[in-house]
């Protein structure tokens, strides 16, 4: 049986601005620092990878303020 993929394009936001230590934790997604939050954003292949991103963010620590998964293009 072939695994379907559903690539999807996601933004998360977190609190406070991440340093180049906790940002290198998260290497397939890009980093932008907005006011006082930072946005992570880019493809993950299916739900287990956002899971995995979003344990990450658990697991640091970090305040999770929003996930939007954003339209395809």
């Amino acid at each position: 049986m072939t695994r379907q993929r559903y690539e999807e394009r996601y933004e998360i936001r977190v609190g406070g601005c991440l340093g180049d230590t906790i940002c290198a934790a998260f290497p397939d997604l890009r980093i932008q620092a907005r006011a006082q939050d930072t946005v992570l954003s880019g493809v993950l292949e299916d739900q287990a990878a956002l899971y995995g991103v979003l344990a990450q963010i658990e697991a640091l620590g970090l305040e999770l303020i929003e996930v939007r998964r954003l339209p395809r293009a």
